[in-house]
């Protein structure tokens, strides 16, 4: 039961209600006190110490009323004179004010969805009933358990009614099952619209929610591993899917060659690649994941990334137009830009492999990836050398919950693929628990000379 001082603002109580949301059930006249005064006492009498905490604070609900004689009333959260301490009777008084009944009138939209699916859901339901959703532009996702699907149809709507930038809500109805992890969904409640519009690190991913894979829980995780990233690198994202990593990743200026094997994030790829102008600096490709880590070497080495330039200034732009307009019709030559001078990137520093359920096993892959036989008696001497071979950033899962026990699972897993060991620098970051026994972990390690050797 809600509470605000002595009142009860809990919803009726309207339990079974499953077919349909009848708004026109969910209303409640609540009589409460006022205390009429002058205009210009209004502040000082809310303000008093005696009076002060008997003021109504409900949000949504005026505290100060217009009263038909020109006076105004100032709303009170008691329904009775007795629920007064003598002080503030005392205090009243002396302040020649009056006190008269009010009605406070409730509706639908008073209350939240929580409050409301208390009010309708089965006692039994109500403690594991699901409270929250995860929001991708204007698209709500919500995981129900079966026991709730009963309720599904009005669960959406309240979300679709109390949350202002909500237009369509959809329900997992199965776990993810197929090779380009989308997961089958049902609308219930609003617009059948899954084109999203969806910001995140500065930048704009736009995307059919119901073709591709997105996970807005994972928002932390894209920004953590892309500021490892710097201007210098290049990074090879296996399955990018709408450019979550790629995308904030070549608009601070590192290199990409993004991949994914589903023909619509490949679609949304080379749009967000063109929509946030990074085109400069991102390629899309659509190719299986272990296709293309074995192309990957030969993509960067056959086609270089131009050198990073970083923005200009302002003042470095006016200086520069100066400069500009005092040398024409002169034989001046104009400098050479900085992208001139260094040298173009054709070296993969960072492979990102954001498939927990497999990427695993797409690791061995890498076995002979600097191989003659792989990069076509391509000449790599002076682009890798055996200290800086690329980073590896491997999601995955494992039903271990200790982070010891976590690491020695997945570390036995990734040295089977590799069939090599990791050093002794390889980093094990728990991203999140996805369910019981089931947690979300990323590793990084170094590439080995025996692995990227490999016949």
């Amino acid at each position: 039961m809600s509470r605000r001082g002595n009142l009860d603002v809990s919803p009726p109580i309207h339990r079974g209600m499953k077919d349909r949301l009848d708004k026109d059930l969910f209303k409640k006249s609540i009589p409460v006190l006022g205390v009429k005064v002058t205009p210009e006492k209004v502040h000082n009498i809310m303000k008093s110490e005696p009076l002060r905490s008997h003021v109504l604070d409900l949000p949504k609900v005026t505290k100060v009323l217009h009263a038909p004689d020109g006076q105004r009333i100032i709303v009170l959260r008691v329904s009775s004179e007795s629920e007064l301490s003598p002080e503030t009777q005392e205090f009243l008084r002396s302040e020649s004010a009056e006190l008269v009944k009010h009605t406070v009138d409730l509706d639908y939209d008073y209350w939240s969805v929580e409050e409301i699916l208390d009010a309708i859901l089965p006692e039994e339901l109500i403690a594991e009933a699901p409270r929250g959703y995860a929001g991708c532009g204007h698209i709500a996702h919500i995981n129900l358990n079966k026991e709730y699907l009963p309720y599904k149809h009005i669960i959406g709507q309240l979300i679709l009614d109390k949350i202002p930038t909500i237009k369509t809500v959809v329900n997992k109805t199965e776990n993810i099952g197929n090779q380009f992890r989308v997961f089958p969904m049902e609308l219930l409640a609003g617009e059948p619209n899954y084109e999203v519009t969806h910001h995140e690190q500065g930048c704009k991913f736009v995307f059919d929610f119901s073709k591709v894979y997105w996970n807005s829980r994972l928002g932390t995780e894209h920004e953590r591993l892309v500021n490892l990233f710097t201007p210098n690198d290049v990074v090879a994202d296996v399955f990018a899917g709408v450019g979550p990593f790629a995308i904030p990743a070549s608009k601070r200026g590192s290199a990409v060659l993004a991949n994914d094997l589903n023909p619509e994030s490949f679609k949304y790829l080379q749009r967000n690649i063109e929509g946030n102008k990074v085109s400069r600096y991102a390629r899309a490709f659509n190719e299986d994941g272990r296709v293309f880590i074995r192309k990957s070497v030969s993509l960067a080495y056959d086609r270089p990334f131009p050198s990073y330039i970083p923005p200009k200034s302002q003042s470095e732009r006016k200086k520069e137009a100066k400069v500009q307009r005092h040398a024409r019709g002169t034989n001046v030559p104009k400098p050479s830009s900085p992208e001139n001078r260094a040298p173009p990137r054709r070296r993969i520093t960072q492979y990102v492999m954001n498939l927990p359920d497999s990427a695993i096993t797409f690791l061995d892959a890498f076995r002979g990836l600097l191989s003659p036989e792989n990069v076509g008696k391509r000449d790599l001497s002076g682009v890798y050398d055996k200290a800086s071979l690329p980073m590896v950033h491997c999601y995955c899962f494992t039903k271990e919950f200790e982070e010891d026990k976590a690491a020695a699972d997945i570390r036995q897993r990734v040295e089977e693929k590799l069939g090599a060991p990791l050093d002794e620098k390889a980093s094990f970051h728990h991203v999140r628990s996805v369910a019981p026994n089931k947690e979300m972990f990323c590793v990084s390690f170094r590439l080995s000379p025996e692995v990227v050797l490999a016949s």
